[in-house]
């Protein structure tokens, strides 16, 4: 299991106080139903789509599971190369936030500490189904929130 206890990684955030317990990959699931063949022998020019999500389940009073969940999928013309889907979760202690700082903590910096781990674990799945390798993007989960938060139709809420 993919799981790093974190004993010392507190961060204080405008008087709040933020602890990570645990990060662990809770889900993952790579599809390519090819293999890594390319249609009608083509060279490797895929197009790509990236979706994320990011949720959070409370575990005690101060204490919430927050998931990252990532989606990419490859695809040259119609053809699929292949489908990653990762569910990076991590433990966090937050004391002292009020609802806006904990919407902007589950939706922008606990985001922020759970990227680098599910970045390598699609980077190692995609390698491991025989294409080249591959890292993700960097993420500005701030300007994301930011955009998400400024939206009229946004219905963002903490569970």
């Amino acid at each position: 299991m993919n799981e790093v206890n974190v004993e010392s990684q507190d961060a204080v955030v405008g008087g709040v106080q933020v602890t990570l317990q645990s990060v662990f990959l809770k889900d993952c699931s790579y599809e390519s139903p090819n293999g890594p063949r390319l249609p009608n022998s083509q060279n490797f020019e895929p197009k790509f789509q990236l979706n994320m999500n990011t949720s959070a389940e409370d575990l005690a009073p101060d204490v919430r599971e927050v998931l990252l969940t990532i989606t990419l999928e490859a695809k040259q013309g119609d053809t699929t190369l292949y489908l990653v889907e990762v569910k990076q979760a991590g433990v966090f202690t937050v004391s002292g936030a009020s609802v806006e700082d904990l919407k902007r903590l589950i939706g922008s910096f606990c985001p922020n500490v759970l990227f680098p781990y599910a970045r390598e674990a699609i980077s190692d799945l995609i390698t491991k189904g025989g294409f080249p390798t591959f890292l993700l993007p960097l993420v500005n989960f701030d300007a994301l929130f930011a955009q998400a938060s400024a939206s009229p139709q946004s219905t963002d809420r903490v569970n």
